[in-house]
């Protein structure tokens, strides 16, 4: 899945993207978060499963570190970058049905 479910005669959700891998601790929190603030579908990218999927994410992102997090287009960061939205409260505007 790659966008949230619109409700009917809605706007979906912005679709979120998350490169992650099998042990991540930060992942799974960032899941909770998002899913927390109504994100139903995050479309994961395993980098551990893929070499070529963690080169793409270096690429993208300039990072080494996962989760990378991608809401629409926008690259949010990490999970301490996704927090740091949270308390900011400028999260809820990046998830804003567009």
């Amino acid at each position: 899945m790659t966008a949230q479910e619109a409700p009917p005669g809605g706007v979906a959700m912005p679709p979120v993207t998350m490169y992650t891998t099998a042990v991540c601790p930060f992942c799974l929190q960032a899941e909770r978060l998002l899913a927390s603030r109504g994100v139903t579908a995050i479309d994961k990218i395993r980098v551990d499963q893929d070499p070529g999927r963690r080169a793409e994410m270096m690429a993208r992102t300039g990072r080494r570190t996962v989760p990378q997090i991608y809401i629409g287009e926008a690259h949010v960061g990490g999970y301490d970058d996704l927090v740091a939205l949270e308390r900011s409260g400028k999260l809820a505007a990046l998830l804003a049905p567009r």
